[in-house]
């Protein structure tokens, strides 16, 4: 790593601060209070908006409907511009949650793939006299894969597998 360059656990804190300075961006910004609150709003959340605005006109037109408590035409109105308006950040703060996590895979990929190839290389050279000081790290690194003898003998005693239940 250069001397200039901010370890990634540095930048990636910085980034999750100014993500979450980003809440209060957002008008109207709600935390679910539980895990199950989002659920609990879906089926009047998803009312369409042509409903909302015959509700709105049928109050405005019918004093029988008029009640205490209830968002005026211009808060409704306003609610549904907002959900209209901040829709497409969320999708795309998804597609951007989406595309880090698909770079995190990637990364992990490049990392194993190499570390994969490093010990294929290192089992067989580790078969020749000349490098067969190799053969405690090849074993180590079968360790950490979980493929050392113990795993092995796992795998091939009949006594260690489980029936399967019908």
């Amino acid at each position: 790593m250069a001397e200039n360059q901010v370890p990634y656990t540095e930048s990636a804190q910085a980034l999750v601060e100014t993500i979450r300075a980003l809440r209060q961006q957002v008008p109207n910004f709600v935390v679910p209070s539980s895990r199950g609150d989002n659920r609990r709003l879906i089926s009047a959340a998803t009312v369409p908006v042509q409903f909302i605005e015959l509700t709105i006109v049928a109050v405005r037109n019918s004093a029988a409907l008029v009640r205490g408590g209830g968002a005026d035409a211009a808060e409704l109105r306003d609610l549904v511009s907002y959900a209209e308006a901040y829709a497409p950040v969320a999708a795309e703060l998804e597609a951007l949650a989406q595309f880090v996590r698909h770079s995190v895979t990637a990364a992990k990929n490049k990392a194993g793939s190499d570390a994969l190839t490093t010990y294929a290389l290192a089992q067989r050279l580790a078969k020749r006299p000349e490098t067969a000081d190799l053969d405690p790290h090849v074993r180590e690194m079968g360790k950490a894969l979980g493929r050392g003898r113990k795993a092995k003998a796992a795998i091939t005693d009949p006594a260690a597998v489980k029936p399967a239940k019908p």
